[in-house]
């Protein structure tokens, strides 16, 4: 099919079918041949005023520079058949499931929920048995008692599936998922660790995993901000260590002040309270 250039801005077109075309054509060439018949009547009678000419064909017309131009529209069948035929581009080569992939499951338990939850991220092996060996994760899963959450986590566990499966650099999961705030308010992990949201730690789980197959490197301090951090943690512990009097006792910890001696020396034995620095008695 060749391309026509239309230099003019069509301002309205029409699609002219088959059948429309036939009837167009019927009272032209009978005008025609009319015409031709009685030529000498159209001269001597007033001249026959012109049809302009139709544009022949199926398609979509409009103006152009030399009177007219056309350019057909594909069918929806046609459309139909070319994406049915069409070839897929795959950016990367495309990975088949094996049988048996291997992985790890991190338990999360939150504040915010009485059941925990089980994150499974099993990992295909690349080019195994050679030196380009590498093990890449593949798929997610997350189980829990919890049904509250059941909609979000099927759609979670696909999507992140689905960017497993793609290939190509998927650490950007770890970002985007850290980033994710509740707006109820987040809560503290044991350790002090602040956590914004579920969404967060499941994007803590996914980095810690993607640390542990080796597709992130894992941060850490070099020698000099270890000693430096080592230092400012020794200085802090001593200048707010409390000393106190209680601080070195030989007595047992617990004891409680002794009126007479004003020793933290006094326990119960033998059912009375009594002081082991002077022996001091309630019960005499």
């Amino acid at each position: 099919m060749s391309a026509i250039k239309i230099d003019r801005k069509i301002m309205k077109y029409r699609v002219q079918k088959a059948d429309d075309k036939a009837a167009a054509n019927a009272p032209q060439s009978g005008q025609h041949d009319g015409q031709h018949d009685g030529h000498g009547v159209a001269q001597a009678g007033a001249p026959a005023k012109a049809t302009p000419p139709k544009a022949e064909g199926s398609g979509l017309t409009g103006g152009g520079p030399s009177g007219g131009s056309e350019s057909r529209m594909p069918s929806a069948a046609e459309a139909s058949r070319g994406a049915k035929g069409s070839k897929v581009v795959r950016l990367t080569e495309e990975v088949q499931r094996p049988e048996v992939l291997i992985g790890s499951t991190y338990k999360i338990k939150t504040p915010v929920s009485d059941h925990a939850m089980y994150v499974t991220i099993n990992d295909i092996i690349l080019n195994e048995g050679s030196e380009h060996e590498q093990r890449r994760p593949f798929e997610v899963f997350i189980n829990s008692k919890n049904l509250d959450h059941y909609q979000w986590i099927v759609a979670l566990t696909r999507i992140i599936s689905a960017v497993f499966r793609k290939g190509g650099d998927v650490t950007f999961l770890v970002d985007e998922l850290k980033a994710v705030f509740d707006p109820r308010g987040g809560y503290w992990q044991p350790g002090g660790k602040f956590m914004p949201s579920i969404i967060a730690e499941l994007g803590y789980v996914i980095e810690k995993h993607l640390q542990t197959i080796g597709l992130i490197r894992k941060v850490e301090l070099d020698e000099h901000q270890k000693k430096m951090v080592d230092e400012k943690r020794a200085e802090f512990e001593a200048r707010s260590k409390q000393t106190d009097a209680f601080a070195k006792s030989h007595f047992p910890e617990g004891a409680q002040l002794c009126s007479k001696c004003s020793t933290a020396a006094v326990v119960m034995m033998d059912g009375c309270m009594t002081c082991l620095n002077c022996g001091e008695s309630k019960c005499g």
